[in-house]
């Protein structure tokens, strides 16, 4: 490998200077603001403000509201997880199977990504629309009285489907990538000794899928508590009865309409902790497992 040697130890830092510019101004800067401001009250008009040291964190912790969107983000991450990479998964092993039209298949398994997420959230609130819809009107000649506005099974339903949709053609393309860089032979030999399709996938597919795997549950996890803030807003905006208020939308709820810049602060402190200490567990106990 060729190492490349800088005769200047200035020439580095420039090139480095606008990704580090970047990284302060739209990460390190307002971390800091968010964490000075978890430690502060302001009146309600925003004329004084006031050192209360960690009096917002442990109203938080006494907080049931607060505890209840703990419990709702921690379902929605699961489910939008699980149903995201599971449907992916099972369509990237359908186009990998295709000897023809697998390009054809996979560029309209990628659209999907392309739609902002809150253009998804509303497209899905149309078809799961009480009045409108397709999909009541289909459940309701099944029996089921669909409706998301006062159900807040059904409200969950909905939020997890549109930001679970939204994901899939993402897991998509790098599960896809993962199938066709493993080496037919494998597959091939395993076939010959009288391994049938299921067992091949689960003992030589799946286990060498091990590295993209880990890498999208990763990912997804970080999807699910922060990207789906719009889908959250456009659908349920929170409800029924704080159904679907997950931690990032609580951030915002309890910020710029409650005005209670302290305790959002606090809030989005503690949704930074939890996602650091999610991301390291991952790395810590389940890539162990992972076969590279």
């Amino acid at each position: 490998m060729k190492r490349t040697i800088f005769n200047s130890q200035l020439l580095p830092w420039l090139l480095l200077a606008p990704q580090l510019a970047i990284t302060f101004i739209f990460f390190l800067w307002p971390a800091a603001q968010a964490i000075r401001q978890s430690f502060l009250r302001q009146d309600a008009f925003g004329i004084r403000t006031t050192f209360v040291g960690f009096e917002n964190f442990q109203r938080l912790l006494n907080s049931p509201e607060y505890l209840n969107s703990l419990q709702v983000t921690a379902v929605f991450a699961v489910s939008v997880t699980l149903l995201s990479m599971g449907f992916a998964l099972i369509l990237a092993v359908a186009v990998d199977r295709m000897i023809r039209s697998s390009r054809i298949y996979t560029t309209a398994l990628v659209w999907p990504y392309a739609v902002a997420p809150a253009v998804a959230g509303i497209l899905w609130w149309f078809i799961f629309n009480p009045t409108v819809g397709i999909m009541p009107y289909v459940l309701g000649q099944l029996g089921y009285n669909w409706n998301h506005i006062s159900n807040p099974g059904d409200a969950m339903t909905l939020v997890v489907i549109a930001s679970a949709w939204k994901q899939i053609s993402y897991n998509f393309l790098f599960f896809l990538a993962g199938l066709q860089a493993i080496p037919n032979s494998l597959r091939e030999a395993a076939a010959i000794d009288g391994a049938g399709p299921v067992r091949r996938f689960f003992d030589i597919t799946f286990p060498l899928l091990s590295p993209t795997t880990f890498f999208l549950l990763v990912v997804n996890i970080v999807y699910a508590m922060f990207d789906t803030f719009a889908v959250i807003d456009t659908t349920t905006r929170g409800g029924p009865a704080q159904a679907t208020n997950i931690l990032v939308y609580k951030v915002y709820f309890d910020g710029f309409v409650g005005q209670n810049m302290g305790s959002s602060a606090a809030q989005s402190v503690f949704l930074m902790l939890i996602v650091t200490v999610l991301t390291v567990i991952q790395f810590r106990f389940i890539e162990k497992k992972v076969a590279y």
